[in-house]
């Protein structure tokens, strides 16, 4: 989560076109990932599971591509407080695709985080660019509880494909190479000052937050993979704070504060033992 939280800071240092950072967080990650794998002989995924793979990072890429695009138009802590609804839409689909029973506390706690998204999507004050961006995020959001959905199906499974191999096939299909191509980024002849904060958006968040989570999703639930992201609106708002000076506006710190706080009781009120917890 520390990984993962100083993302919306090291791309706004890296000062690239928000695009070409999804395709070269992804690229740059198969590029670290692969040597260590075909050093390993892991087994790479196959029929139904590559396909799989792929449209789970097809689902990751357009979760980068939309919530990056979003850090152009509103603030740091609006755009990761709505990005973070993850959990949300994740107990929604659950319910509708899955038949699973949503317990009162969680009803109570997605009310509440829905209030708080609206307080900072539709944020008069903001201005309208500011709005787009926090649309933008929540469809971050939702794509990612697709992404996170799909790859429990394959981490999960009695012989689970290997962390290195699924990683390098989900930052593949994720790569948003044609996307970055037909909305005109340059994806090469920059400094080497955002060179190397493109590096450190590899290292960081994509290995040490996202190939970590893909390694979670072997083991716990989904719903518990997308409940880590409570911590991150706080660590990245504060890092916003220290190296952007962008202090949170009222509303968005209100509504903030609503939605974590709904996030937190949802997720209460899916570890009880009434809960079902099947989101493969």
């Amino acid at each position: 989560m520390l990984a993962v939280s100083s993302a919306a800071i090291l791309i706004r240092l890296s000062e690239a076109p928000a695009l070409a950072v999804a395709f070269w967080r992804c690229a740059l990650g198969v590029v670290v990932l692969l040597p260590p794998a075909l050093v390993r002989k892991d087994r790479f995924p196959s029929g139904k599971t590559l396909y799989v793979g792929i449209a789970s990072g097809v689902a990751l890429g357009a979760h980068f591509g939309f919530w990056i695009v979003s850090l152009d138009y509103t603030s740091v802590a609006a755009s990761v407080v709505l990005v973070c609804n993850s959990p949300v839409f994740v107990a929604i689909l659950a319910y509708l695709v899955l038949g699973e029973k949503t317990s009162p506390v969680s009803f109570a706690g997605i009310l509440v985080a829905l209030a708080g998204t609206a307080v900072i999507a539709q944020d008069g004050s903001a201005g309208s660019a500011a709005i787009f961006g926090n649309v933008l995020a929540l469809l971050g959001a939702l794509t990612f509880t697709v992404y996170v959905l799909v790859g429990r199906s394959q981490r999960s499974m009695a012989e689970p494909v290997g962390v290195l191999p699924y990683s390098i096939v989900l930052y593949s299909a994720a790569a948003l190479l044609p996307a970055a191509l037909l909305a005109g980024d340059r994806l090469w002849g920059y400094t080497g000052e955002t060179w190397f904060w493109l590096l450190a958006i590899t290292i960081g968040p994509q290995i040490l937050g996202h190939t970590v989570f893909n390694w979670a999703l072997g083991y716990v639930e989904a719903s518990v993979v997308s409940s880590a992201v409570l911590a991150e609106p706080v660590i990245a708002s504060v890092l916003a704070w220290l190296v952007l000076d962008e202090t949170p506006g009222i509303a968005t710190t209100v509504g903030g504060i609503a939605v974590l706080t709904g996030l937190f009781v949802l997720l209460r009120g899916r570890q009880g033992p009434a809960s079902a917890e099947h989101v493969s």
